[in-house]
């Protein structure tokens, strides 16, 4: 392993690569696909359970935490988040457009989901889970609400 990657560093980051790799086109096909938004959403949080079985929000806080002391892993870390963040950028602000919502009202409604997914994961490695279900209804509720508003608009 040395004579190929060098460090253990560089074996972390080909681990990192391939990891967030899957993960964001994985976040793309769901986001990018031709179905209603609310549809996109729900299949995004669907993957939630299937995650935590497998143990991936468990990979993503363990190589983010060794990332904290490492530079050129933060760096990684920092343009997968970026990545991740376009992809929600571009979905979102498709929606905000359909549900005739402010674009300025993208930025931080990308914030907001990406903060809350990464609390909702940390939690739930844990083992808490209180209030997220309610949570999810609540956005759906919401987002239902937007597209019934902008059906009727139309």
């Amino acid at each position: 392993m040395h004579y190929h990657f060098g460090s253990v560093e560089a074996v972390m980051l080909a681990v990192l690569d391939r990891f967030a790799r899957r993960l964001i086109d994985r976040q793309r096909a769901v986001y990018l696909s031709d179905r209603p938004f609310t549809d996109k959403w729900r299949a995004a949080t669907g993957l939630v359970e299937g995650d935590l079985a497998a143990g991936i929000p468990k990979i993503w806080h363990e190589l983010q935490a060794m990332a904290w002391n490492r530079p050129a892993m933060r760096a990684r870390i920092a343009d997968v988040n970026a990545e991740w963040r376009a992809v929600l950028t571009r979905a979102f602000a498709a929606a905000a457009a359909e549900y005739s919502l402010s674009p300025r009202s993208v930025e931080p409604i990308v914030a907001l989901v990406m903060t809350f997914n990464d609390g909702m994961l940390s939690e739930r490695l844990l083992g808490v889970d209180a209030g997220h279900a309610e949570l999810l209804r609540w956005i759906e509720g919401w987002l239902l609400a937007l597209a019934d508003g902008a059906s009727t608009e139309q």
